[in-house]
């Protein structure tokens, strides 16, 4: 699974990372939604590869949020 956030759309909602706190956390600097480092795809914060665990709760975060920013491909 690959989870991708559209960090230009985010609207800092935190529904994600109400969702799915082990993937999704926010970002210091600009408040927006990220992934966490531990799952980041070659250290790109809007791209990442979460462990088994943790694919539901992504799901639930990508049909949780408002904008639809959080795209998911298996």
């Amino acid at each position: 699974m690959n989870v991708t956030i559209d960090r230009v759309t985010c609207v800092s909602c935190g529904s994600c990372r109400g969702a799915c706190p082990g993937l999704f956390e926010e970002n210091p600097d600009d408040s927006f939604s990220q992934i966490t480092g531990k799952f980041r795809s070659n250290g790109n914060i809007a791209e990442g590869t979460p462990s088994g665990e943790l694919e539901e709760c992504a799901r639930d975060a990508a049909e949780l949020c408002p904008v639809q920013i959080i795209s998911i491909s298996d």
